[in-house]
């Protein structure tokens, strides 16, 4: 059966990139609140700028620079709000999946010597958690006809691919890497295959 989901309620959020119309969704998946930030036309539109962003309340809120999420976020944003629609989809997976209690345990592990992959495997958990359910059914509850994806994660691409939705190319969102991320981004090249110091 096809989860359900419900889009519950539509408000104005002014942001330092514009307004954006927030969306919150309730669905019968799972009991997380997640959310998707609109800015313009998106029913009936090709090539949306789309981007899926799992929740990291580190990077995110408290600006971490172990990781590269906050700065996608923000860039995301940026590039949406320069074009003319557009549509953040932020998705409740925090840690890759594993929560944040999990995740910060895998913190811990990784300033011991693991990287971010191994990390999460000695707590149990796959590399990567995520699933992108709940994004697709946002986007075709907002009538999306294909998206121009933001995103360096090829299997980003593929899961959505397998959900029905058309992506039509990748937008890359690459940051620069510093001394707190730079293992974890090679990590993520390397073992994950993310796109990331591609030449230019």
């Amino acid at each position: 059966m096809k989860p359900k989901l419900e889009d519950l309620v539509q408000t104005p959020i002014p942001t330092k990139h514009g307004e954006f119309i927030l969306h919150f969704y309730q669905n019968s998946l799972d009991d997380k609140e997640h959310i998707a930030l609109v800015k313009g036309e998106v029913s009936g539109q090709e090539n949306v700028p789309v981007r899926i962003h799992s929740e990291c309340f580190t990077g995110d809120v408290l600006g971490s620079r172990r990781c590269d999420c906050g700065e996608q976020l923000d860039m995301a944003m940026q590039l949406i709000s320069e074009s003319k629609c557009g549509v953040l989809i932020y998705l409740r997976q925090e840690g890759r999946g594993i929560g944040l209690l999990k995740k910060l345990q895998a913190y811990n592990l990784q300033d011991a010597g693991m990287d971010t992959v191994d990390a999460n495997i000695h707590l149990g958990y796959q590399a990567d958690e995520r699933e992108y359910t709940i994004a697709a059914l946002i986007l075709e509850s907002l009538q999306v006809k294909s998206v121009d994806l933001i995103t360096n994660n090829p299997k980003k691409i593929d899961g959505l691919k397998a959900l029905g939705i058309t992506v039509a190319k990748r937008i890359p969102t690459e940051v620069v890497a510093h001394d707190d991320n730079l293992d974890y981004l090679k990590t993520k090249a390397k073992k994950m295959a993310h796109l990331l110091f591609q030449k230019k």
